[in-house]
């Protein structure tokens, strides 16, 4: 059985990708394909990306793309311990948790905040500050219904680590190293308790990105 993941490991969604194989014990091998390269993206991989984006995933000829099909596939075509919640409410919210994330918390707090704040500046860039100050609001009300929705327990549905963690995870690891981000998280009890917890997972040290 070969298992590849197509993608860059400073990508959002390839980190969640891998980091779901791997909280399922999945061996596989993570395919360069880096997005800002000065020659694009490689004609082949449209084959496997009609669109040009990244995660794509092959398993003995089968293809997937799109983050949330991947790891629903993963979680449930490979042993080990179950990802998603059995109780259909606790389904439920795990599924809204994850679009409150695609929907609002990515693009606030990534591009609109650590991208502006930490990684513009880092390329010798100016910061777009009206970009920041309007993200900032939306972060805020992410965590806090991220918060509001938490089920008592370390995870976000409460004693089971779940999809919901793994795809929250690499949007909060960029989050907060923008010093509003870190400072916004501290704020909030509940979210800084689960973060902690995350961030201690040997499957975050080993998708740390290399750059």
């Amino acid at each position: 059985m070969t298992v590849r993941l197509y993608g860059a490991d400073y990508s959002v969604y390839v980190r969640i990708a891998r980091l779901v194989l791997i909280e399922k014990g999945v061996d596989h091998e993570l395919v360069p394909v880096d997005l800002f390269s000065p020659e694009g993206i490689p004609a082949w991989y449209r084959d496997l990306h009609p669109f040009g984006r990244i995660p794509a995933f092959e398993r003995d000829g089968f293809r997937l793309f799109e983050t949330s099909a991947i790891a629903r596939y993963v979680d449930e075509a490979f042993p080990g311990p179950a990802l998603q919640p059995a109780k259909a409410r606790a389904r439920a919210v795990m599924n809204q948790i994850i679009g409150l994330l695609d929907a609002y918390a990515y693009r606030s707090m990534v591009w609109d905040v650590y991208v502006e704040r930490v990684s513009k500046p880092r390329a010798g860039h100016m910061s777009d500050e009206n970009r920041i100050a309007a993200a900032l609001p939306v972060a805020r009300t992410c965590i806090e219904t991220l918060s509001r929705l938490k089920a008592a327990g370390p995870w976000l549905l409460g004693e089971e680590l779940t999809l919901a963690d793994l795809h929250a995870a690499p949007i909060f690891a960029y989050f907060v190293r923008a010093p509003e981000g870190s400072a916004m998280l501290e704020g909030n009890p509940a979210m800084s308790a689960w973060w902690r917890e995350i961030a201690a997972r040997p499957s975050f040290a080993a998708t740390e990105p290399t750059s």
